[in-house]
């Protein structure tokens, strides 16, 4: 990815940042690759969350039941075709722990193809998972290849004005210390006074942090900015002391921590704060086109996941429960013309 293309990818695709983060390809995605087979869904409604994940993920297994009532207001032509398409913009190497090919070189596995899934079942739809680039998930999406987009896309007022939203995610940012670390943040930058903390350069949380900084600067204390080139670095940095703490992306960390399971240094999350910054919790949401009357079908099968604690069992699976939301939201708030 180019690197002016990188320095937005947060507003562009929520909260993941793929510079300097942990995140590896756990194996390459295939073109157009499609995943609507058996092993992540199947015609009783039973959803694998988290197959062939590699670990991203602990796969577990829930049983969806249809709301006739919703797969009644769906629009007729996605009703009379009886698949959900679903685009995910994860293409060339996708991003863990939210979408990529998993283990078995064919199922396009993750957080968001899987709610997808899940979204389906509850609808009365088979999955149709298709993968895209990201510029292409947004082609598909206007030209009507895709229903919904389920790839981690965070609401902004712009967006807002072109495509329709159902929120089901927090955008979250973390910041990652070592578990035997008692650092914790609640979201009080005060906390970080005196700590050296690591974080990706160009992205939407370096411009948070620094913010931070200059505030403590007023009151003659710091923080101690540093930058490393990889994932790697950031968590040999870590390990030795060399920094408190690294500021990033919560889906990437919640990846790093659940891989760290077991290793010399494992790590955890000390505390997340919005990506939207102080004034707006930031929501990711599944992407419909404008006024094709999907938004609210997606949105109440969502609140029905919500309610039946299958929405838990997803998040926990992906050790992604603290993005989680109380409700789905048609066009909630996003985030303003001057921030996206």
């Amino acid at each position: 990815m180019p690197t002016t293309a990188l320095s937005r990818w947060r507003h562009r695709a929520g909260a993941l940042v793929l510079a300097a983060g942990v995140v590896v390809a756990l194996a390459g995605c295939a073109a157009n690759a499609s995943a609507a087979d058996g092993a992540a869904g199947s015609a009783d409604g039973t959803v694998t969350i988290g197959a062939a994940s590699n670990g991203a993920a602990t796969e577990t297994k829930v049983r969806v039941s249809e709301d006739t009532k919703l797969h009644d207001a769906l629009p007729a032509d996605v009703k009379s075709s009886g698949k959900l398409t679903i685009g995910i913009g994860a293409l060339p190497a996708g991003f863990p722990p939210l979408a990529f090919t998993g283990d078995d070189q064919k199922t396009l596995t993750g957080s968001e193809p899987d709610l997808g899934r899940l979204v389906a079942a509850k609808l009365g739809l088979r999955a149709d998972v298709q993968n895209a680039t990201w510029d292409n998930l947004f082609v598909g999406i206007d030209g009507g290849k895709y229903d919904a987009g389920f790839s981690n896309v965070t609401v902004t007022e712009q967006r807002k004005e072109k495509y329709d939203f159902a929120s089901y995610r927090q955008d979250n940012l973390a910041l990652q210390v070592l578990k035997t670390s008692k650092l914790t943040f609640d979201g009080d930058p005060s906390v970080l006074a005196g700590k050296t903390i690591a974080v990706s350069s160009g992205t939407n949380q370096e411009k948070i942090l620094l913010e931070w900084k200059a505030d403590l600067e007023k009151d003659g204390k710091t923080i101690d900015v540093k930058y490393y080139p990889d994932g790697n670095a950031v968590k040999l940095a870590l390990d030795s002391g060399k920094i408190d703490g690294y500021f990033g992306p919560n889906p990437t960390i919640a990846y790093a921590n659940k891989q760290s399971v077991g290793s010399a240094h494992p790590t955890t999350t000390a505390g997340t704060y919005s990506g939207a910054g102080s004034t707006l919790q930031g929501l990711i949401a599944a992407t419909t086109k404008k006024d094709s009357g999907l938004a609210k079908p997606i949105a109440d099968a969502v609140n029905e996941l919500i309610a039946d604690g299958t929405y838990a069992k997803w998040l926990q699976a992906y050790n992604l429960s603290n993005e989680a939301v109380q409700t789905s939201q048609v066009n909630p708030e996003g985030l303003p013309l001057d921030n996206s």
